[in-house]
């Protein structure tokens, strides 16, 4: 893969496949859309102690991923998560 692939538009195909692709991971994690609201939203409140996140643009998804264990592929969950600046005391609770 090139650089100038990173750039490159998905095909609406290739979009609906992977979006296809989180929804069987999410199902066989046992994980609700209300379940990872509910967790985006836990994540969003502890990380902002600690600096302040863009939590409109916060992406959140259980993707799959090699376990070192048992040689199978497991569920994982991944965050993406834009930070605008670190907060120089940690908010209280």
């Amino acid at each position: 893969m090139g650089i100038m692939d990173l750039f490159k538009k998905k095909s609406s195909g290739n979009v609906a496949k992977d979006r296809l692709k989180l929804v069987l991971v999410s199902d066989r994690a046992n994980c609700s859309s209300e379940m990872m609201e509910m967790m985006k939203r836990d994540i969003i409140e502890v990380i902002s102690r600690y600096m302040d996140i863009d939590a409109e643009a916060l992406d959140v998804k259980i993707t799959e991923t090699e376990s070192d264990s048992n040689n199978g592929m497991v569920p994982a969950l991944v965050a993406n998560i834009p930070i605008r600046d670190m907060k120089h005391r940690p908010d209280p609770r």
